[in-house]
């Protein structure tokens, strides 16, 4: 379960399939960025032994996912490039408290949150996309987005008990819902 408190909006997903070109190159960028943001956790809490392999393991299926998306778009005839990201992370991020261990524990919940984003987004272009070979690779992601959901849940809880983790899932999905309802002037994965 992706406890996510919202559905994406209905404009979304045609949206998204009339610029596929945008998506894709989106979607590589966010895969780099999960990478990067796993690492950067491995250095920010590198006192919590307990983090150190999930987010390793997480980071390289990050990249191992970046890589995929780099191959479908050099075989689409698309260049990897700078883009300008959607303000969704940086407005997720908003609601994670200053003070450790809340801020630890709010931080991996956002990531929780992007990830099931991802997986719901991702579930709708598998179903609408008419290419075989992009609902394929759509189809292929969702079970990796629903276990890094999970991961960062269960890395919440290795500092406060999975119940309080889970209340403070409950508050942040009102946020997220509200971030994710605002619309970002760019056709995103996560705008």
């Amino acid at each position: 379960m992706l406890r996510l408190a919202s559905e994406s909006r209905t404009d979304w997903l045609p949206q998204a399939l009339e610029r596929m070109d945008e998506i894709l190159l989106d979607h590589a960028h966010c895969e780099k960025k999960a990478a990067s943001t796993a690492i950067n956790l491995i250095f920010r809490y590198q006192y919590r032994p307990a983090l150190m392999v999930p987010l390793s393991e997480l980071a390289r299926e990050e990249l191992r996912h970046f890589e995929l998306v780099l191959r479908v778009m050099e075989g689409r005839g698309l260049v990897f490039d700078k883009q300008e990201p959607s303000t969704y992370g940086a407005r997720l991020h908003q609601v994670v408290r200053k003070a450790e261990p809340a801020r630890f524990v709010d931080t991996m919940i956002c990531c929780a949150f992007i990830e099931a984003r991802s997986c719901e987004r991702m579930k709708l272009l598998a179903e609408g996309l008419k290419d075989p070979e992009l609902a394929k690779l759509y189809a292929g992601l969702l079970a990796s987005e629903a276990r890094h959901h999970q991961t960062y849940l269960d890395l919440a809880a290795t500092q406060i008990p999975m119940s309080e983790v889970y209340a403070r899932v409950d508050e942040i999905a009102v946020h997220e819902a509200a971030v994710i309802a605002t619309p970002d002037d760019l056709v995103r994965l996560h705008a």
